[in-house]
């Protein structure tokens, strides 16, 4: 006889163990379920929120994936608040916000935040806001009908813009949304800004688009995704809209190469493949240690070509380009040098920005992971976020 599929409602309440604790906050040491055998679910502090979770009517619960739910507290409804994520739905219940502080192990040497670590907290909201929504499922920002469809989230496009890097220690406010980016894919954009003044220090905008988890090809979008997601979408940008400027790709003529270069096991993500913050921090250290002690990232945009996997060995190619760049026989030469500087001049003209490529090295080709643009500002030119 066909199993049919039933949903189990679990009201769970905050768990905390120790002396005190208000009469509403109860003890869950173990938890059985259709005769299951019992397991420990002690110091667990979730929110009060109903899960439904389907199981099968024969065999009884899994108990990993029971305690794995428990511990998650997935919601299955949307949430306006979340005061252990110190998040809160906006743009009238579809947008959200989350408060941040900037904590030690996220700023380098100068005391401010590293791009690395403001790209990870820019994840992080877009999952706790798919994880407000009660739309999130087991993936990695899936949806319910992602999950049915075997598909994932995949980045296509990146663009961030920094007018201010936070300092250790100081409260942010991130807001992010999300809009329609064509017929299959959606658009997700940021603001990070300071609690105290209001300023916003980084707008950033991101494109993605859905693949087939074990084929690893894009997919259109389903019509039952289409419906989930689309009564969040915003008309609203943190970056306006203008014709991308084509990234031209570079060759093994770069002046600066970095080879073999091998993913580690921390860097996969939960759907198996390099994350994209790996893939800016194998650019950048392709830049002269020189220039990056002088000068500040002011914007960065990404157009992600393949992922990368485990095995893949990567190569980093990045060439600098220089203000007013004239092209003379192919090689690009500053203006001050058809100015009358000459040579030394052209020289020590400095590069503003890079152009990047990261690779595949193949045994008859290589593929093409990313292209990038970074642009940069001198350190002592950058502006205070605050008035003097």
């Amino acid at each position: 006889m066909a199993c049919v599929l039933r949903h189990v409602i679990m009201t769970v309440t905050a768990v905390y163990i120790g002396g005190g604790g208000e009469p509403s906050k109860q003890k869950l040491n173990c938890v059985k379920v259709n005769g299951s055998k019992s397991f420990t679910a002690a110091k667990m502090g979730v929110l009060r929120q109903d899960h439904a979770m389907p199981m099968p009517c024969t065999g009884g619960v899994d108990e990993d994936v029971l305690e794995e739910h428990l511990r998650q507290n997935i919601p299955r409804r949307k949430q306006m608040v979340d005061p252990y994520r110190h998040g809160e739905m906006v743009e009238e219940g579809v947008g959200y916000r989350q408060t941040v502080v900037i904590r030690s192990y996220e700023v380098g040497a100068d005391k401010t935040a590293t791009i690395e670590s403001l790209l990870n907290l820019l994840q992080e909201t877009a999952l706790n806001h798919v994880w407000m929504s009660g739309l999130l499922s087991d993936g990695f920002g899936a949806t319910h009908g992602m999950m049915r469809n075997n598909l994932i989230w995949v980045v296509s496009r990146m663009q961030v813009q920094v007018d201010h890097f936070p300092i250790w220690g100081e409260v942010m406010e991130i807001d992010t949304w999300v809009g329609a980016s064509g017929k299959n894919g959606m658009r997700r954009d940021w603001l990070l800004r300071s609690q105290v003044t209001g300023i916003v220090f980084i707008r950033a905008t991101s494109t993605w688009v859905m693949m087939n988890k074990e084929t690893r090809r894009l997919s259109k979008m389903p019509d039952e995704v289409r419906d989930e997601i689309a009564p969040w979408f915003i008309e609203k940008y943190a970056i306006e809209e203008e014709s991308p400027e084509k990234i031209e790709k570079l060759d093994n003529k770069a002046r600066y190469v970095h080879s073999n270069l091998k993913p580690k096991r921390s860097d996969l993500d939960m759907n198996q493949h390099v994350n994209n913050v790996k893939y800016l921090r194998w650019m950048l250290e392709t830049i002269p240690d020189e220039f990056l002690e002088k000068h500040q990232l002011s914007e960065m945009v990404l157009e992600y070509r393949k992922e990368c996997g485990s095995s893949d060995v990567v190569q980093s190619l990045c060439e600098p380009q220089f203000n007013e760049n004239i092209g003379v026989n192919g090689h690009s030469v500053s203006s001050q040098f058809l100015q009358g500087n000459g040579l030394l001049g052209a020289i020590n003209q400095r590069p503003l920005s890079y152009t990047h490529l990261l690779q595949t090295k193949g045994e008859s080709k290589n593929e093409e992971i990313v292209r990038a643009r970074t642009t940069w500002r001198e350190k002592k030119h950058s502006a205070k976020p605050f008035p003097s």
